[in-house]
């Protein structure tokens, strides 16, 4: 006869190995969880505290590490918007400094408008009364005087006058005056585009 195996036998062996198994997986989770448990008694314990400590470990300190770090990347960041703010607050400065010219420009630009609008009239009024002048004079004695004037010059009054008194006085004038004047008013306008 064969000899069978005992079911009992057969599961006692079994219940073994698994025994075995949990045993070793508590182990593992033992020495991993004391091998952090060390550290963080041994970081815990200090010399002023426990005269009977273990000394010092030089382990990594990753937590520590990340925060200097992260403290080391806020004062940078920090220094740059401080750097920012700066910059910005001179800007606007300028800006203040920009419209307070242009006002200051614009001021300066509307009194000089005014004052070059006065001189033109103050201009223009001592011209008319000038042409007033050599418009009442007779016409002999003011051809004589525009005789005497540069040919331009003569023309732009002659141009103010009226017509009849401008042809009294030219026809008091010598030919070759008369002629010159002529000229600079034909050709006074001769450039103005046409359309």
């Amino acid at each position: 006869m064969t000899p069978q195996a005992n079911p009992k036998t057969a599961r006692r062996g079994g219940r073994g190995t698994l025994v075995i198994l949990a045993m070793l997986l508590a182990f593992s989770g033992a020495l991993r969880l004391g091998d952090g448990l060390g550290i963080a008694i041994a970081r815990a314990t200090t010399p002023e505290n426990d005269a009977h400590s273990l000394p010092a470990l030089d382990c990594p300190k990753p937590p520590a590490a990340l925060a200097e770090a992260l403290s080391e990347r806020e004062a940078r960041v920090s220094a740059k918007e401080t750097a920012l703010e700066d910059r910005l607050a001179a800007l606007a400065l300028a800006d203040q400094a920009i419209d307070i010219r242009m006002k200051a420009l614009a001021t300066a630009e509307d009194q000089l408008n005014e004052t070059l609008a006065r001189a033109d009239g103050a201009s223009e009024a001592d011209l008319t009364r000038l042409t007033d002048v050599y418009q009442s004079m007779k016409p002999k004695d003011a051809a004589a005087l525009f005789s005497a004037m540069a040919p331009e010059f003569a023309a732009g009054f002659l141009g103010r006058m009226r017509p009849e008194a401008s042809a009294a006085i030219m026809s008091g004038m010598t030919p070759e005056d008369a002629y010159a004047i002529s000229v600079i008013l034909a050709g006074r306008n001769a450039n103005v585009p046409k359309n």
